[in-house]
């Protein structure tokens, strides 16, 4: 059966089976995915994927709209997985090579001078960098510290040129 006589049978009106199903949408299905995740051969192993859940669910209405539903999921999924997967590769490399006892005494000595610097400014300029850096937003910083929210940008941008400035004195570029 080819994919024009699987559409035919399909618009007959009778439950397709899912070999005319296949037929007719798996090459387009395989593309779909593919576009969204860039690895052909993953690709196609999910297009088959939608077709055996299109064949449990034994689904009959919207079928187009369920299959592409369907593999748009199963694409956006399989690129959380990869981003996962990279993630934890580069943990892992780190892992597997672990830092020269140089690389560890490097690290530590720059912190001691981070602290320093931080300790010898004012506690609300010091809060707002280590705030920061922790990820928090202008607003979550203006609710934490107490401030206008209108200035938290420019109370940040005077923080950092103060930690810049005075670690460029103490410890050079």
């Amino acid at each position: 059966m080819d994919a024009t006589e699987a559409v035919a049978e399909m618009k007959s009106g009778a439950r397709p089976d899912l070999e005319s199903v296949f037929v007719a949408h798996y090459g387009r299905i395989a593309r779909t995915i593919a576009s969204v995740i860039h690895d052909q051969g993953r690709a196609e192993e999910l297009a088959v994927e939608v077709f055996l859940k299109w064949s449990q669910t034994g689904r009959e209405s919207a079928l187009e709209g369920w299959l592409y539903r369907t593999a748009a999921n199963l694409a956006l999924d399989e690129l959380r997985k990869q981003a996962r997967r990279s993630r934890l590769d580069g943990l892992v490399a780190w892992v597997r090579k672990p830092p020269t006892p140089e690389e560890l005494h490097s690290a530590k000595q720059e912190q001691e001078r981070v602290r320093t610097i931080l300790g010898g400014m004012g506690a609300r300029q010091a809060a707002l960098l280590i705030l920061r850096t922790q990820g928090l937003a202008y607003e979550e910083l203006a609710s934490a510290l107490g401030l206008n929210p209108a200035s938290v940008g420019t109370l940040l941008s005077r923080a950092q040129q103060i930690f810049r400035k005075e670690y460029v004195k103490r410890y050079g570029a």
